[in-house]
């Protein structure tokens, strides 16, 4: 039995029955037990595999957004580069050599992460060491204490892992979905007392049937309105990209990943991903009221494509032979095609009122197809 499964046990026994939310930031959150606190999770040996990870040119598209996005905001100096659940900080290293081909931009940018993980932190700082930058990158327990100034902002996955309630409809109402112990000792699901569904769900589930699941985090919404509240006074633009419907929708999206594979979320926790579908909807209806303007969701893909990177694996492919452009092409594939992340994946921006919408093409067909440099760490996976 883990650690941290006697650790829930002794708290259920104290408080009763948790609440779905309790019970994911437990799992990965928790000091000395939590799965995000102990380990890096990432790669073929971890449990999941994230698109920066997969390719390179994940990384340096979202660099070239960086760049773009700077400059069509008037160039500040300094601006804030800032990275949520930042992984083993292969998107920024990459994203920020890619940006390098805009010097002012990088003597410009102050990186900031927020990162939780001991274990993680460490391989970050091993990566960004490899970059020469002339500020020291900064670390974060939480996007609060990110300094004021002109922000730019990334989630790529991050989104999914913060907690989420759960409510389930009877015959009776709406009660919350708790996490209990069976008789059996195991963790089980359980609910709370009638109530009603929190005003910022949909009204219509006022008229769903018995059985049906409905979801909100919370945690999510408040970030996503402190982060646009922020962009919308001291700008640039916040980006944010993962897995979810593109509009609000409900059903039981609680889900655990272990060495690659779909695991019960319920048991053993804190050894494994438990995650939850992002709603896109909601976040962009609490941008919109911090101040802040939504562009998007759209897929993945259609974003990828829009930075270029058939351009960019075309340039990656003619440095190699037969075996490297078939990698290549699987990793596009992958990352943009319709059935790999390309559809799963959304991606949204959030600007300030007053930014410029237009991505400047010139730079997407012109500059970035005569390439960021050569093949560069090609698959991380």
């Amino acid at each position: 039995m883990g650690r941290l499964t006697e650790h829930l046990q002794h708290r259920i026994a104290l408080e009763g029955p948790l609440s779905v939310a309790d019970y994911m930031e437990e799992c990965l959150s928790h000091p000395r037990f939590g799965y995000y606190r102990t380990r890096d999770p990432l790669g073929p040996g971890g449990d999941f595999v994230t698109a920066p990870e997969i390719s390179q040119m994940f990384g340096e598209l979202i660099g070239l957004w960086l760049a773009v996005t700077w400059q069509s905001a008037g160039s500040p100096s300094p601006i804030i580069v800032a990275e949520l659940g930042p992984g083993r900080g292969t998107l920024m290293v990459d994203a920020l050599r890619a940006a390098a081909k805009v010097p002012e931009f990088i003597a410009a940018a102050r990186v900031h992460l927020v990162e939780t993980s001991p274990v993680l932190r460490t391989t970050q700082k091993t990566a960004l060491a490899a970059l020469d930058l002339s500020h020291a990158p900064q670390w974060h327990e939480e996007p609060g204490t990110l300094p004021a100034g002109p922000l730019l902002i990334i989630a790529n996955e991050f989104f999914d892992a913060l907690p989420i309630h759960q409510f389930e409809r009877t015959t009776q109402g709406w009660h919350e979905r708790r996490v209990a112990i069976g008789n059996d000792g195991k963790f089980m699901f359980s609910l709370g007392p009638v109530e009603p569904l929190p005003p910022s769900l949909p009204q219509a589930l006022s008229e769903a049937l018995p059985g049906a699941i409905a979801e909100i985090c919370p945690t999510g919404i408040n970030l996503m309105a402190i982060l646009a509240r922020r962009i919308a006074d001291d700008g640039i633009a916040g980006l944010i990209i993962d897995y979810g419907p593109m509009k609000s929708t409900h059903g039981d999206t609680l889900q655990a990943v272990r060495g690659h594979r779909y695991a019960n979320a319920l048991t053993d926790p804190g050894e494994a991903d438990v995650t939850a579908h992002v709603d896109f909807a909601a976040l962009a209806r609490a941008a919109q009221a911090a101040g802040a303007k939504v562009h998007g969701p759209i897929f993945q893909g259609t974003f990828l494509k829009s930075l270029g990177i058939t351009a960019r694996a075309k340039v990656l492919a003619n440095s190699g032979g037969g075996q490297h452009i078939e990698a290549i092409q699987a990793a596009v594939n992958r990352l943009a095609g319709e059935d790999g992340m390309g559809t799963l994946f959304k991606a949204i921006v959030v600007t300030c009122q007053r930014a410029r919408s237009e991505v400047a093409k010139k730079i997407v067909a012109g500059g970035f197809a005569d390439g960021f440099g050569e093949p560069h760490n090609q698959s991380h996976d």
